[in-house]
């Protein structure tokens, strides 16, 4: 039998995962809390308020796999060098550049 990339190896976020879903959910719940604010024509204010909060669930989220990202996947690379590592190095620095400028 010939197993796969996915089937022999696992992400970073793998033994988070479940967390990372029920955070993701959440944020779901927020969005459709937002919308019904606009629909219900809340105050903008606290639209506003509502968006800074989902905001900051999504950077959490992503500061988070950006660490199991780099705790596992970067560091594995890194460990068994070669081009691999420098490929999965850059592709880390690209991520940290987007969520900065986000």
């Amino acid at each position: 039998m010939v197993l796969t990339m996915d089937e022999t190896t696992h992400h970073g976020y793998h033994h988070d995962k479940g967390d990372y879903l029920r955070r993701l959910r959440r944020i779901e719940g927020q969005a459709r809390g937002l919308q019904r604010m606009v629909e219900e024509d809340k105050y903008c204010i606290d639209i506003l308020t509502q968006v800074s909060a989902m905001t900051r669930a999504l950077q959490s989220l992503a500061l988070g796999l950006l660490d199991d990202h780099i705790a596992h996947c970067v560091a594995d690379a890194v460990r068994d060098g070669g081009p691999e590592a420098t490929a999965k190095l850059e592709e880390a620095s690209a991520a940290i550049a987007r969520l900065v400028r986000s």
